[in-house]
């Protein structure tokens, strides 16, 4: 096998080798994780609601919303 061919294996063991050997690490993993579920999971429920579904009745509506709304921003460029 050749060392290019190799190299994927050997990131993936370096890695893999690295996260076993952790001890607080894993702790911070997981409030790193903890953080991530809150910010895009709850965050987003409370400041990005969907509007489309609330303004628009039926999917073919919302697209048609969507592509006014795409060539019109063109179209003013």
């Amino acid at each position: 096998m050749s060392t290019i061919s190799q190299l994927p294996h050997r990131i993936i063991r370096f890695y893999a080798d690295g996260f076993r050997s952790m001890t607080i690490g894993r702790k911070l993993w997981a409030v790193i994780i903890i953080k991530l579920i809150v910010i895009f999971g709850i965050l987003k429920l409370f400041f990005f609601p969907d509007l489309l579904a609330s303004r628009y009745d039926n999917d073919a509506d919302r697209a048609d919303a969507v592509r006014e709304s795409l060539t019109r921003r063109a179209i003013t460029r």
